[in-house]
């Protein structure tokens, strides 16, 4: 198996670069044009991803998220979710960086093992960072209005977070 594996990048590669000459396309532009319009498109999305990072690091560094955590402590608790997670559950739809650096903090504190732990772990691949996606998807194609875009991608990370709690009690806790 390992013997296949190693071959399909190398055969997909030749089965593109055969396709490509059967059709008489010039492979070296057609890379070159495509590697200047994806620098194009890096240059134009670089200001709203550094938006995106400043955002979260003065949402962080100003206390908000400390006193949110606080402020949403009964509501969470009564749902379910130790309030430790929280922070996690805002600071995953801006950033993977800072979610994994949120687990990690989460893991140390409390434990692989723990339920704190376990539920981190599990929303940590049950949700999305959906406004770096929406910023990266939406402002490659230059749509300015996202119309319910954002609602909906909340939507689907709350209940990525749902099914994350039910999973890790239904799998780990029983």
């Amino acid at each position: 198996m390992a013997a296949v594996s190693a071959w399909i990048l190398p055969g997909l590669l030749v089965l593109t670069l055969a396709a490509a000459l059967r059709r008489r396309v010039n492979v070296y532009s057609e890379f070159a044009a495509g590697a200047a319009d994806g620098l194009k498109l890096g240059v134009r999305l670089i200001p709203l991803i550094i938006g995106i990072y400043v955002g979260i690091g003065l949402f962080r560094d100003s206390g908000a998220l400390a006193w949110l955590s606080r402020a949403a402590a009964p509501v969470l608790s009564h749902a379910g979710f130790p309030v430790e997670v929280l922070p996690l559950m805002l600071i995953r739809p801006f950033s993977n960086a800072a979610a994994v650096g949120v687990v990690a903090d989460l893991l140390e504190r409390h434990g692989p093992d723990s339920f704190v732990g376990l539920l981190a772990s599990v929303m940590q691949g049950s949700s999305e960072t959906t406004f770096y996606v929406l910023t990266v998807y939406l402002g490659s194609v230059g749509i300015r209005r996202s119309r319910h875009a954002v609602q909906l991608c909340l939507l689907g990370d709350l209940i990525g977070y749902l099914a994350a709690l039910w999973v890790t009690v239904l799998f780990f806790v029983m």
